[in-house]
């Protein structure tokens, strides 16, 4: 082996070197993006938590159910606004059961119903 040739040793480590001043930028930003990432989109708003989902669905069936208790009992009170508050929630309160016609009422359709009532 001339002592002016480079190993092949020399030869892979200069490469390697090369390769990776090159490919060090790169590999940097895709880790600061891997971390970054998720936590600009969550602060924006384009993540949502499950708790958030699961609220907003226990929402729309409140406000569903609350619809249908208000059908009910405007065909049992044609002027459900003139009652008083108390009235109207009794009213509201016999017809939020779960199943319709059963005795476990749901304190959250009771009062949508209510406030559906005094409309």
């Amino acid at each position: 082996m001339s002592t002016g040739t480079p190993s092949a040793f020399a030869r892979l480590s200069a490469s390697a070197a090369t390769r990776w001043t090159a490919a060090k930028p790169l590999l940097l930003a895709l880790g600061i993006g891997l971390v970054a990432g998720p936590v600009i989109s969550g602060m924006v708003g384009f993540q949502m938590r499950t708790s958030t989902a699961q609220t907003l669905v226990q929402n729309g069936i409140v406000e569903q159910q609350a619809i249908f208790c208000d059908n009910q009992a405007r065909l049992e009170n044609a002027d459900p606004k003139a009652l008083d508050w108390s009235a109207r929630n009794t009213l509201a309160r016999r017809f939020a059961t779960l199943p319709p016609g059963g005795d476990r009422v749901d304190p959250d359709v009771a009062r949508a119903c209510a406030d559906r009532l005094a409309r």
